[in-house]
């Protein structure tokens, strides 16, 4: 308050002063009479739900203010204003001193921009660049940030400190002295309170990151596949003539292996025995590296894709819908104060099943739909640059066990064996992914040499009579492109 009354005396004495005459503007020089002196005053700069006295240096008789909604002035007594910013804007007060002269004051109400400043100072000591500006009803947050997290908590800090202000406008104002009237105290909480109800601040996020930090993250997919398959089935054909009777054992039990054993003996007796052993190994490893910056999403698929017809439900239309399948990767980085970052990766692996999904349409056409097997994760986690989080577990086991055999029969020790198929399958995949992040930062200088630089296409004898695949050149092959002196190709190993 010590501060406003010295602001306000010192406008006051500016005001004594006398400044120039408005001949040049019209619109005040219209409505002054010949008789009567316009001066205009230094411009004056309000707070919203801050006041000020102003001490004047001659008696005044009456004031005008422009526009009331912008700011609230009481004439205390003859030498003393009391100003109150109610909402942003701006307005003019005319005042009317004893002995003819006016003197009109440009008032312009704003934002405590310098209140934020300092908070944001106060909780973020290191980010000395930021500004606080005001703007119409908004706040607006300018200057250079170390890193977009920096950006982030001072837009925190603003609106925290905009809602307790606006909050705090709704307060009751009390104006004047002993002396003032009743009515003017009440008038003037009214007009501050109905202003703060329409008053909602807003933050505009205008600053910019010194060097904005972009993340490479790393990730190598692995994935084995191990497959056992056992199988064994017999098949046999025994009869016997008794007289007209003829008695037979006929049975077939195979499981449709490529091996088989068969016997054929006299009189129609046969017996065939087929098995088979199957172990696989399938090793899937995917290096997809991507960049982005600090805060965005970026997306990576080394795969194919797929059209799956699909039926409409209102009338029965059938279209074509786009499936996506292979090595996926989703990651959005966000960097943090120390180097740390926060990482959102959803890696993914999908293929196509080679049996699909087989259905009878109504005409009585067998059709296979593809099917799709998947693996995914999605997780949100903080690493250092250089750190690697490995996401595993992802194992799937399924066995199964399929036993066809001829009743009683089946059930004979040992012989049991040539009246019963057997067969036994089990899968087994483990996947694993390891991430990687890291800060990088774009290079100068010349282009890294490229795995097909050092490709050059035979000629028409090193193609067709040597069966050559690279060579010494061809004329109608042109290069891809020039080589400075001195360059070496980058060998691949």
């Amino acid at each position: 308050m010590i501060a406003s009354r010295l602001a306000a005396t010192a406008l006051a004495g500016s005001i004594a002063l006398a400044c120039a005459p408005l001949a040049a503007q019209t619109s005040v020089a219209e409505v002054a009479s010949a008789a009567t002196a316009v001066e205009l005053g230094a411009e004056m700069g309000l707070t919203v739900g801050k006041s000020t006295l102003l001490r004047l240096p001659a008696p005044i008789d009456r004031i005008s203010v422009g526009n009331p909604a912008v700011a609230d002035v009481t004439l205390i007594s003859n030498r003393e204003l009391y100003l109150l910013g109610k909402t942003f804007g701006s307005t003019n007060v005319m005042l009317w001193r004893k002995g003819g002269t006016t003197t009109v004051l440009d008032v312009t109400v704003g934002l405590d921009t310098a209140a934020l400043l300092k908070q944001i100072r106060a909780i973020l000591p290191q980010e000395t660049g930021i500004e606080v500006r005001s703007a119409a009803d908004s706040i607006v947050l300018a200057g250079t940030v170390s890193g977009p997290m920096a950006a982030q908590e001072a837009v925190q800090v603003a609106e925290g400190y905009l809602s307790a202000y606006a909050r705090g406008l709704a307060m009751p104002v009390i104006a004047g002295d002993g002396e003032a009237k009743e009515g003017e105290v009440l008038k003037v909480s009214m007009a501050r309170q109905a202003g703060s109800q329409q008053f909602r601040p807003r933050v505009i996020n205008l600053m910019r990151t010194a060097h904005p930090s972009q993340v490479m993250l790393e990730v190598k997919v692995a994935e084995i596949s191990k497959t056992l398959l056992d199988k064994l089935g017999t098949a046999m054909q025994i009869t016997r003539t008794n007289g007209s009777w003829t008695y037979g054992i006929l049975n077939s039990l195979l499981t449709e292996s490529g091996a088989s054993v068969l016997g054929i003996g006299p009189n129609g007796k046969s017996v065939m025995i087929d098995g088979e052993f199957r172990d696989g190994l399938v090793k899937i490893l995917a290096e997809p590296n991507m960049v982005a910056i600090s805060g965005q999403e970026a997306s990576f698929l080394a795969g194919g894709k797929i059209f799956i017809p699909v039926a409409r439900e209102r009338d029965g239309t059938i279209t074509l819908e786009e499936r996506e399948f292979g090595v996926g990767l989703k990651f959005t980085p966000t960097v943090l104060d120390g180097g740390r970052i926060n990482l959102k990766v959803a890696p993914e692996v999908s293929e196509l099943i080679q049996t699909g999904n087989p259905f009878t349409t109504v005409s009585g056409v067998t059709a296979i739909f593809p099917a799709f097997s998947t693996r995914r994760a999605q997780t949100t986690v903080q690493l250092m640059d250089g750190q690697s989080l490995a996401i595993a577990g992802l194992i799937q086991n399924n066995v199964r066990e399929t036993l066809r055999k001829m009743p009683l029969l089946g059930d004979v020790p040992i012989l049991g064996a040539l009246f019963r198929s057997a067969e036994f399958q089990g899968d087994r995949t483990e996947l694993v992914f390891l991430v990687t992040p890291r800060l990088v930062k774009p290079i100068d200088g010349a282009q890294a040499a490229m795995p097909t630089d050092h490709f050059t296409p035979p000629n028409r004898s090193e193609f067709f009579l040597g069966g050559q695949l690279e060579g010494s050149g061809h004329a109608d092959v042109p290069p891809d492109r020039g080589h400075p002196a001195g360059y070496q190709p980058l060998e691949l190993r």
